[in-house]
């Protein structure tokens, strides 16, 4: 198994290779990309699952690689190292072994809940008018969020769970089995704004800090009118509550 440091190390030295393949501009070129964009997105891909896995995904570390780190360029991958060196000398904030494969599936997640909005959007526009799912509700967010976790998780189960929480038995959105992740799935709407949605999600927590096969919670609330005033706030304030 791979030490943290190690795989830290690994990690600096692939982002070196990946500078290695820097090109030139073309000529009268300015701002085309001059790394090989396989080589980048790979990297890209695999220093981020490490950090958030090292660090979870609101340390200053982790929103610094997202913000620096976008395109393949020399700049871009030259500051990628820098924040992987830096943590690699704060050594006491890495958990030891790790295996970093582990955190691939909460990264995919991630990507699912920030892109949902575009894929529901873009299925209101089919060809010839033919019929589609338009998302109204919850269940409608739960309906096409659970198509698309079949892209990349094979057991993917809603099932009830009796264990009770202030005297409520509980029903669990999605469970990633193999990957033992729940996924909470949450859509405001008119009294249901983000005070309603935090209290239910901090039951939630609480919950399932019991649930035998939850080594993970993941929330994801739907708020295509912009009824939380302060997303980040509320995200804040449920970590804290973790």
């Amino acid at each position: 198994m791979t030490s943290s440091a190690e795989r830290a190390d690994e990690l600096i030295a692939k982002g070196e290779g990946v500078l290695g393949t820097h090109m030139p501009n073309p000529r009268n070129v300015i701002g085309f990309p001059t790394l090989d964009e396989g080589q980048f997105t790979e990297w890209r891909t695999q220093t981020l699952a490490f950090l958030i896995s090292q660090l979870g995904s609101g340390n200053i570390y982790v929103s610094s690689f997202k913000d620096e780190v976008k395109q393949a360029y020399k700049s871009s991958v030259e500051a990628g190292i820098g924040i992987l060196r830096a943590v690699r000398e704060d050594a006491g904030q890495l958990q030891g072994d790790v295996v970093v494969a582990e955190a691939v599936p909460l990264t995919v997640l991630e990507q699912l809940c920030e892109r949902f909005h575009l894929v529901a959007r873009q299925l209101r526009s089919r060809r010839e008018s033919r019929p589609t799912l338009d998302v109204h509700d919850e269940y409608d967010v739960q309906d096409l969020l659970h198509a698309l976790l079949f892209i990349h998780f094979e057991d993917v189960r809603t099932e009830e769970w009796t264990s009770s929480y202030a005297g409520k038995s509980s029903r669990v959105d999605f469970l990633l089995k193999r990957e033992q992740i729940v996924v909470e799935v949450k859509k405001t709407r008119d009294g249901l704004g983000a005070k309603e949605v935090g209290n239910q999600l901090l039951e939630d927590i609480a919950r399932y800090q019991s649930h035998p096969d939850c080594k993970a919670l993941v929330c994801f609330v739907y708020d295509p009118e912009g009824l939380v005033a302060n997303p980040r706030g509320l995200e804040n304030d449920l970590k804290s509550a973790s």
